[in-house]
């Protein structure tokens, strides 16, 4: 089980994210934060960045192929739902995460088209494509 835990005090919008013995921090950009970290939106594109490239270089590697890099850009939006024709949503917004994958090393075709259907397979990907259920509870 993976724990985060993240606090903020009164210096504005610096989270302090603590996971394991690492410590990262998070804050909003300027003029609302300090932007002296990533937003939260930023960290959950770095989750999946992460996640896609390790899930791609793992089955790379156990394939035997020549898979020298892999680049993983994402951005995130919001579009109005009725503005979305591929969107089950109808009312609000809906959150796009775009996803453009750059591969370098000697691959065929075929290789590359199989690596952009694996990397729809990292753990992240699954589980932001899925049912969440967020449940919210206070600590003593």
């Amino acid at each position: 089980m993976t724990q985060v835990i993240a606090k903020i005090n009164r210096a504005k919008y610096k989270t302090i994210i603590v996971t394991g013995n690492h410590e990262l921090i998070a804050d909003e950009p300027v003029p609302f934060g300090q932007d002296l970290g990533p937003n939260p939106y930023d960290f959950l594109l770095t989750a999946l960045g992460a996640c896609v490239t390790m899930t791609l270089r793992m089955y790379a590697d156990r394939k035997g192929w020549d898979l020298e890099e892999v680049q993983v850009h994402l951005e995130q939006s919001r579009v109005y739902a009725k503005d979305c024709e591929e969107c089950e949503s109808e009312d609000g917004y809906v959150h796009v995460i775009e996803k453009k994958l750059k591969f370098i090393g000697e691959l065929t075709e075929e290789q590359i088209q199989r690596l952009l259907e694996i990397s729809d397979k990292c753990p992240v990907h699954k589980t932001l494509t899925n049912e969440i259920k967020i449940i919210t509870t206070t600590l003593e």
